[in-house]
């Protein structure tokens, strides 16, 4: 495979992905074969684990990922998603290790309503991702789409908030992520939570 990575090391990234993917379908966030997950194996070079492209979230197997680079090209297995460059990109900015991409109703929504980024405040929630809970606003940015991943990572590295480890796609979906795949997973409950409430506000 590669001299830091085995293929035992990308079957149980494979089978932590599908379980979380699981998780994510169930919930509804990854219909038919949308969103993408990625978990970083080694950082020097930037290698991570992704789904395969064209997958049922909610019926993977681990053998259902990708070995990429650092770029998002495929080094072992078979077609990783269109959106494993961001992966990379967004493991390379922010030190991330795993980022998760989930298309949520509320997400769209709320980009759509507020392009310019959604403002939270006093709100308990915004504990779990590591901020205070009152008297401090954090803002999820909202991006333009692309289909362009270079594109679209530049604007997301000029749009990130450091305090909120997540960015609304508009008219796309989320993407969030964290240390681990338990931590993105955390932070993309948190953060549709956060969306959620806000959209029922209105």
């Amino acid at each position: 495979m590669t001299a830091h990575i085995s293929a035992l090391d990308l079957e149980e990234a494979g089978a932590v992905l599908a379980a979380e993917s699981a998780r994510f379908a169930a919930f509804g966030w990854m219909r038919g074969t949308s969103g993408n997950l990625s978990v970083v194996l080694t950082r020097d070079p930037l290698r991570l684990a992704v789904t395969a492209s064209g997958h049922d979230k909610g019926e993977l197997k681990p053998a259902d990922v990708v070995l990429v680079d650092g770029k998002g090209a495929a080094v072992h297995g078979g077609r990783p998603s269109a959106e494993a460059e961001l992966h990379a990109r967004v493991a390379a900015l922010t030190g991330a290790g795993a980022v998760v991409h989930v298309h949520t109703v509320a997400s769209v929504a709320m980009g759509h309503r507020h392009p310019g980024g959604i403002v939270f405040k006093d709100v308990e929630m915004l504990k779990g991702v590591g901020q205070p809970a009152h008297d401090v606003e954090v803002t999820l940015p909202v991006i333009a789409n692309s289909q362009d991943m270079k594109v679209l990572g530049d604007r997301l590295e000029a749009a990130r908030e450091p305090r909120m480890p997540a960015v609304v796609v508009a008219g796309h979906g989320l993407y969030v992520w964290g240390d681990t795949p338990r931590q993105a997973r955390h932070h993309t409950e948190v953060v549709e939570w956060l969306l959620e409430l806000e959209l029922t506000r209105r």
